[in-house]
This record gives structure tokens, sequence and C-alpha cells, in this order.
């Protein structure tokens, strides 16, 4: 499949999501603006409570946005019905758990673990024997998955998760567990698959992921405070015009008020102490 890498595949638009608490009500995820493309591959990073998972589970159809919306391929996950969601992530959405064995089924062959998911998708096993192969699993076809290394074990989650061409892969700490080596082949795979057309993303905090990947989406309380694509980090502007300031900038305006001036010639913008 040739990626369209102008054709957007995941739009979150003001994405919001409170969870009650025994202390009180928790923003998890908090006007949330992003964007991604087809074929992209994007890790979602962040401190521990900055809103990493929750902003997958929503992308992701398994929780339901306070208000907002996450559309996949164009189609909003918030105006389907139970059934219909369900029946669009098993068509359109693929999920890695950290765990390799979380993945598998254990009395089930690599070839069978992927057909029974190629059949839902309306292929079969020449299309499973095809991706396997794509991500050197070929030999392993007839192994059980405790017959097969940590890194085996999740190359072989990505080919169930890709066969069928779903729009998007979402992985949560995919090489948690896996040496240098594994890790290695796995991000191998995800260049591979997002080579194809397919958009992998990826809560991570490891840097080796971080290297390899296309973009990188930074969560801060919640709301997404820069993403970096080819080197560069760039602030979002959300739709309602709002900017999140890095904390050691944000350290500097203790009051909370702000002088901004654009230099229309030069397209750029100062932030300053009033």
């Amino acid at each position: 499949m040739e990626a369209d890498i102008h054709r957007p595949v995941i739009e979150c638009v003001s994405l919001l999501r409170v969870y009650e608490s025994a202390t009180g009500r928790v923003q998890a995820v908090r006007g949330v603006d992003l964007t991604i493309e087809s074929g992209r591959s994007v890790a979602v990073v962040g401190p521990s409570g900055s809103g990493k998972s929750s902003l997958l589970r929503l992308i992701g159809g398994l929780d339901e946005p306070t208000a907002g919306d996450v559309s996949i391929n164009g189609v909003s996950l918030v105006r389907l019905s139970g059934g219909e969601r369900r029946r669009m992530r098993a068509r359109l959405l693929a999920h890695v758990h950290q765990r390799p064995m979380d993945n598998l089924l254990g009395h089930l062959t690599a070839l069978e673990q992927v057909v029974r998911v190629a059949e839902r998708r309306g292929v079969g096993v020449e299309e499973s024997r095809e991706m396997l192969d794509a991500l050197g699993l070929a030999a392993r076809a007839d192994h059980l998955p405790d017959q097969m290394s940590g890194g085996e074990q999740q190359r072989l989650a990505f080919a169930r998760g890709a066969v069928g061409s779903p729009a998007v892969i979402i992985a949560d700490e995919p090489t948690a567990e896996l040496d240098t080596a594994s890790t290695d082949r796995v991000l191998d795979a995800i260049e591979r698959l997002s080579g194809e057309g397919i958009t992998v993303l990826v809560a991570t905090h490891d840097p080796r992921v971080l290297e390899r990947v296309d973009e990188v989406v930074m969560l801060r309380d919640g709301s997404v405070a820069s993403v970096t694509d080819s080197g560069i980090e760039l602030a979002v502007i959300d739709h309602a015009g709002r900017i999140q300031l890095p904390p050691e900038v944000r350290a500097h305006f203790p009051d909370r008020r702000a002088l901004v001036s654009w230099d229309a010639e030069r397209r750029t913008f100062t932030v300053e102490e009033p």
C-alpha cells in the first residue's frame, strides 16, 4: 500500500476527558488538538500523569471523550454507536500491549495468530504469510509464542495488528521489556509498516524509540505542549488560539500575563513581560 502523506488519519479537536476521583474531578486530557497523517510513526511522550494513556484510549475508541471529537480516516468515533465503534476498531485500529505475551494466544502458532485477525479483516492465509515474511518471521510461522524470543513475540504482535492494512496501530510501551537488539528489530518493523501507509502511534519513555520515529508529541498536564518533526520542536496553537509555553518560559511570567507582538514581515511573534 502506497502511503498518502497528505491524508489526515487521526484528528483530535478540542478533546477533553474528565474523570471523577475520590479527591474530585481530574482533567486527564485538556482540549487536545492534534492531526496525524497517513504513514507516520509518532511517539507520544510526557511525564507520568501527563495524559498519554488517556489520549491513546480516546484515539483507540476505548473511552469516550467528555467533550470534543476524535476521528479516524474521517469518521468521528463520537458519532458512532457502541456496535459501530467496535466494528470500526476491528477494521481500522490495532493495539499492541507492553508485555509481548499479552498480545498473543499461547496455543496458536505464529501463522495462526495472524490468520485469526486476517480473516476478520477480509484477507487470508497468503496475506498472513506475507506479513510474517515482511517482519522477518517467516521461519517462525509454525512456532508457538513460548518458542519465540520476546522481540519475536512483539514483532508477531505487530504482524497481527498490521495484517489487512488497518489505518492505525496503537502501541503502549512496546519496547519496555526488550533488549537493545530486539528493540532495533521492532523499530525496523514499525518503520516498514509506516512506509506501507499504516500510521503507528507509540506511547513511550524509551529514547531509542524517539530516535527512529517521524514525530514526537509532548504532553504536559493533559495538553499538547509541542510537536517535534524532523528534529525541530514546534509549539502547537489550538483551535481557540492558545499556545502552551514551556515551563522554563512560563517561570518568567508569574502573573500569567504577557505582551505578544507579531512581525508580519519576518513571520515571527515575540512574547515579553508587560
